[in-house]
């Protein structure tokens, strides 16, 4: 596998992720909580927690292939648990 297709399974990955995640927060949270429906929490928290290793883990195999130094992929890493960050990350680090 060449270092762009790489790259390109990261960047989905990272956008499916950054979905996941706000997908959790504003609409499956509120439902739990406001409404009593913690249905959604389930999917959609196991589909993010699934999308979350795969993030980290592509952050730390694209570590070295990128020339990122430890600060970047601490950035990349810590930007997976704030809401947008992914894709933040996607535009600014691939």
């Amino acid at each position: 596998m060449t270092l762009n297709q790489q790259v390109r399974i990261f960047k989905w990955v990272s956008i499916f992720e950054g979905i996941s995640f706000l997908l959790l927060l504003f609409i499956a949270m509120p439902l739990k909580y406001i409404w009593d429906l913690p249905q959604m929490v389930e999917v959609v928290g196991m589909f993010h927690g699934i999308l979350f290793v795969a993030y980290v883990l592509g952050a730390v195999y694209l570590f070295k292939p990128l020339n990122w130094n430890f600060k970047t992929l601490l950035i990349v890493c810590l930007s997976s648990v704030l809401p947008f960050g992914p894709f933040y990350v996607e535009k600014k680090y691939l």
